[in-house]
């Protein structure tokens, strides 16, 4: 019995073999049952009515019984019907058995509810026929092996694919190749991998689809897809917006893309050069473990055969197939020039590799010129612009699971990304640049910015992710000459978070503000799309991928650095320089040049009736670069350098930050910092953006880089350091006796201690009561992975050290208390004193 599901029978016999079954267990309980109740039952009881036969399931109808001639029917990958609000697919059977990507994305959301495009699922499935039915099976790449090799079977009877929904077929094809299933569940029913992610749900604490809310908008075919529209309202008890409702409404877009038959060939990554990626568990490889394999996500950029000896010859030649970008219709005119410029400046990287017009830029064609061009037929990357109000841009892309190539990609533009950039471009340059001092800026200025992050966009959209070790390249002093920049811009690589020079000062004429497509870029671009002819696997590649690598070994220009690292002082978001002292010590000289001009620089002179909603904006952002700038250099204490080698070069991968540039760290932030930053306190400013809360915005800058500092991990790789390097190492002695003399610096003379240093000092003894009496923080192990290995506080030096400060701190403060005439600040030691008493001495 055990393999009678496994027989093909005909639909009659499975109706008369269910049907005895059943008879069977009925006949069997009917005669215990009669035996248990003869002995209450009445002298007679009435036999039961005796219950139908069961009617055997109806085949396929004949075609025009289903797809009617009421149906309003479309071509594509599949024929799409729809009959009277019911939708149907059409399937050939040349696609049955076919892999499809399908990727889920909000199209529209309400306030709270993630954002226009935002995808929230990518899964590979396969149509397949079992008798009268179709199945939507899931597909995963995940474990894999060569279909040759004897493990292939092992490797799919361990990865069972999932059902996604099982259809009848209710039709054969018109011409009798293929099926008609109807779709109509599939959007309108509660099918999560296609709705509300379940994060979501957890968090708007979704019970339920309210089905008579929710609904299909249309389904299109295209020649390679078919975008599914669909509107989903879920019961929530919780919903971030309209809470009156307890609903939540999103409109849901499914795109499902018919993946090539043969897939294009893998190229191995090297984790030396930064690359989106996808990684397989592969059984076939002769290794001793379960192994993974990991390849980039790239473009199929192909020499054309009759190029080769061209190609060979050193001579660029263009590709088989260019990769073409789309405007979206709804852009504004004045910007498309802009977004294609940022298009087209990454020729210069293909060029690196051998292509010339690898990559252009389009209008979309007008209806007249097109009638069939659609922004969602996955033929074609539009880059799409959104009427939002986030301040956002995304350059996703969708690509073949098996292979890494990339089958297309929507670059997300959101309308107010130019509010974005005008902050940015403002605080970080106005102090040397004339055409940033103003709430708005000329279109030419505001196109070059909008260049500068469609060109960023397109990076991530042709397989590059950030490289935030790129900004650390160059020498500080070198982003102030205007040779240097000119030829070079601002930054390696403009994949990394380094937005504009901050460091230039004015008397720095003709300096470069922002990066472009530099050398990095070229180098990565070459690395990953350069093709090897004489390579036929992507084993025989390797050995030519890491010769390259290692012509650039030693340079920082070329060196790649992950985003995530919290702990390495050289892959720093919003940084720039090989010094964050030296650099932060430029930004800040800047700020304090464009305080002082902050109101005259956002008003209107057309407009004096405005309100001072600018200044309060800008304000907050001038506290928000500086905050930067304490970050960027407490980030050197207890740092640990990351720069990725192979084993064949025999190099250390992680090495501490020296002692001297930790040192130089602390008395920088004791300086800039701890010490009261006054000029952050402009009158004048205060008095017309708030009644309250200057104070408190100073305060937490102080305090969130003290905590930051004096944090449980930061504080173990101090102590790691101190045992690998012994007196070589910036000690937790040392650090712990450096900021006390700079936060308490009052002490030794008695002298009046102002409200941004007692709440600062209060903030101190705090952090050390934590230390002392806390736990470090419980790490879910999902995030184990993304925050590095925890120290065990309980275990480790750290509560000696805060028992000992808060010991020399009692000490230090008792002798000053004498000493000290301002009565508010002795008043403020007392009870520092009595809190010291209550941690070490508790109840």
């Amino acid at each position: 019995m055990k393999k009678f599901t496994q027989i093909k029978l005909k639909q009659g016999l499975v109706g008369v073999l269910m049907l005895g079954s059943m008879l069977f267990a009925e006949d069997a309980f009917a005669q215990r049952k009669k035996k248990k109740d003869a002995k209450n039952a009445p002298a007679q009881t009435a036999a039961p009515a005796p219950r139908p036969a069961t009617q055997a399931k109806p085949g396929p109808k004949p075609y025009g019984d289903v797809i009617t001639n009421k149906a309003k029917s479309h071509d594509g990958l599949f024929k799409v019907h729809e009959v009277e609000g019911k939708y149907y697919y059409e399937i050939p059977d040349t696609l049955i058995g076919r892999e499809m990507l399908v990727v889920t994305t909000i199209a529209k959301t309400a306030d709270g509810i993630g954002y226009g495009g935002e995808r929230t699922n990518t899964q590979m499935v396969r149509w397949d026929q079992n008798g009268d039915n179709i199945l939507l099976k899931v597909v995963s790449y995940s474990n894999t092996a060569a279909d040759s090799l004897p493990i292939f079977e092992a490797v799919r009877n361990s990865n069972l694919e999932p059902i996604l929904q099982k259809f009848d077929v209710k039709a054969k094809a018109k011409d009798g190749n293929g099926v008609v299933i109807e779709v109509t569940d599939l959007f309108s029913k509660d099918v999560q991998a296609l709705g509300l992610p379940k994060n979501r749900r957890t968090e708007f604490k979704v019970t339920r689809l309210d089905t008579d809310r929710s609904y299909i908008e249309r389904i299109s075919p295209y020649p390679i897809n078919i975008e599914s529209r669909y509107v989903m309202t879920y019961i929530a008890t919780d919903p971030p917006s309209n809470g009156s409702t307890g609903s939540i409404t999103v409109e849901m877009n499914s795109s499902m893309v018919l993946l090539p038959v043969e897939p294009m060939m893998q190229r191995l990554t090297d984790r030396r050069v930064g690359w989106f990626s996808r990684s397989v568990v592969d059984f076939g490889l002769d290794e001793q473990k379960a192994t993974k394999r990991t390849y980039l996500d790239r473009w199929r950029l192909e020499v054309k055969e009759e190029d080769y000896d061209k190609f060979k010859r050193g001579e660029l030649v263009e590709p088989k197939k260019q990769i073409v970008y789309y405007i979206d219709p709804a852009t504004p005119e004045k910007w498309r020039p802009y977004l294609k410029q940022g298009v087209e400046d990454w020729n210069a990287a293909f060029e690196e590799a051998g292509f010339k017009n690898a990559i252009t830029a389009k209008d979309a064609p007008t209806f007249e010129e097109d009638s069939t061009w659609s922004a969602e037929d996955a033929r074609y990357s539009v880059i799409r612009y959104f009427a939002s109000d986030i301040q956002n841009a995304y350059g996703p892309h969708v690509s073949d699971p098996r292979s890494g190539e990339i089958l297309e990609s929507d670059i997300g533009w959101y309308h107010n990304v130019m509010n974005l950039l005008r902050n940015w471009f403002f605080i970080q340059t106005a102090a040397v640049n004339p055409e940033a001092r103003g709430v708005k800026f000329k279109d030419e200025v505001m196109g070059r910015l909008i260049r500068f992050v469609s060109s960023h966009e397109v990076g991530h959209t042709l397989g590059l992710p950030h490289n935030f070790g790129s900004s650390h390249a160059y020498p500080v002093d070198s982003l102030r000459s205007a040779t240097f920049t000119n030829e070079f811009g601002t930054a390696p690589s403009i994949m990394d978070y380094a937005r504009f020079n901050y460091i230039a000062q004015p008397d720095d004429k003709g300096v470069s503000l922002m990066p472009d497509v530099g050398p990095y870029d070229k180098y990565s671009i070459s690395w990953g799309y350069r093709p090897i002819l004489d390579a036929k696997t992507p084993e025989e590649e390797q050995a030519t991928l890491d010769q390259w690598i290692l012509a650039k070994n030693g340079d920082p220009v070329y060196r790649f650095g992950r985003q995530g690292n919290n702990y390495d002082p050289s892959t720093q978001s919003e940084d720039l320089g090989d010094n964050a002292m030296k650099a932060s010590t430029y930004g800040i000289d800047n700020l304090k040049r464009i305080l002082p001009n902050l109101n005259e620089w956002v008003s209107e002179a057309d407009k004096p009736y405005k309100d001072y909603s600018d200044l309060n904006e800008m304000y907050g952002q001038v506290i928000g670069q500086y905050n930067r700038y304490m970050g960027h250099v407490r980030t050197n204490v207890g740092g640990v350098y990351e720069i990725f080698k192979s084993s064949g070069q025999n190099e250390a991968v992680y090495t501490h930050t020296d002692k001297a540039t930790q040192k130089e760290a602390v008395t920088f932030l004791n300086k800039e910092l701890f010490a009261t930053p006054k000029w952050l306190m402009d009158e004048k400013i205060i008095s017309q953006i708030g009644d309250f809360g200057a104070l408190e915005r100073v305060r937490a800058v102080q305090v969130n880089n003290l905590n930051s500092i004096l944090e449980w991990g930061r504080l173990g790789r101090v102590i790691e350091n101190e045992a690998i390097s012994g007196k070589n190492a910036y000690t937790m002695i040392e650090l712990f006796d450096d900021l006390r003399a700079g936060i308490w610096t009052e002490l030794a003379a008695g002298r009046t201690i102002d409200v941004h240093r007692r709440s600062l000092q209060r903030a101190h003894l705090e952090r050390l009561e934590l230390l002392l009496t806390g736990n470090e923080p419980n790490v879910p192990a999902q995030f184990r992975g993304f925050v590095g290995p925890q120290i065990n506080a309980s275990q480790s030096d750290i509560r000696p050290m805060a028992r000992g400060e808060l010991k020399t701190l009692q000490r230090q403060i008792t002798a000053a208390i004498p000493r000290t005439s301002d009565r508010l600040s002795k008043l403020h030691l007392e009870d520092t004193l009595e809190r010291i008493k209550m941690v070490l001495e508790p109840k």
